[in-house]
């Protein structure tokens, strides 16, 4: 049986956790680093989220991911290929044996990244939509318990919504 989907309110040390391990990125990583930007619900202040600090690397292109393996290795992560999801190189991190970090390494400004950070700057701009957010989380993670994806698959909804608000309202 997988590990439950717990989300837990917003954590304060959130940011800081973050900052720590780009920190570590960036000086394993060196000039492959193009950008680090924390996503996803611990990167969004007051939103509650599963207590996994999500990351997003870009790099020039895809295939500079190959070069990062062994130092992101170095450093805990471990490498789990594009995770079902093509277009990125995707690490997870664990301490103490709790699941920790996810990291997606991804092109610079390509679709993934934009659709990343678009996504966390609309939740960030619009408080009441990331409480509502927050709320289909728990709702979500009391339905599915162990099953992953279908957590993950039944978000889509609210997470294509908030992008084609957040694209509109770009334009």
């Amino acid at each position: 049986m997988g590990e439950a989907v717990t989300v837990v309110r917003y954590d304060p040390t959130w940011p800081d956790l973050y900052e720590r391990e780009r920190v570590l990125i960036a000086r394993a990583l060196g000039d492959l680093a193009v950008a680090i930007e924390h996503v996803g619900s611990t990167a969004v202040p007051e939103l509650g989220a599963k207590p996994i600090i999500d990351i997003t690397l870009g790099i020039h292109r895809l295939a500079d991911g190959e070069k990062c393996i062994r130092p992101l290795e170095g450093l805990g992560y471990e490498y789990r290929g594009d995770g079902e999801i093509p277009g990125r190189h995707y690490f997870r991190k664990f301490t103490r044996g709790e699941r920790t970090h996810h990291l997606n390494i991804v092109e610079h400004e390509g679709d993934f990244w934009a659709r990343n950070i678009l996504f966390r700057d609309y939740l960030r701009e619009h408080p009441r939509e990331a409480k509502r957010y927050y709320e289909l989380k728990v709702r979500l993670a009391e339905r599915f318990g162990t099953d992953r994806l279908g957590y993950t698959e039944a978000k889509t909804e609210f997470i294509e919504s908030a992008l084609a608000k957040a694209s509109t309202a770009s334009t």
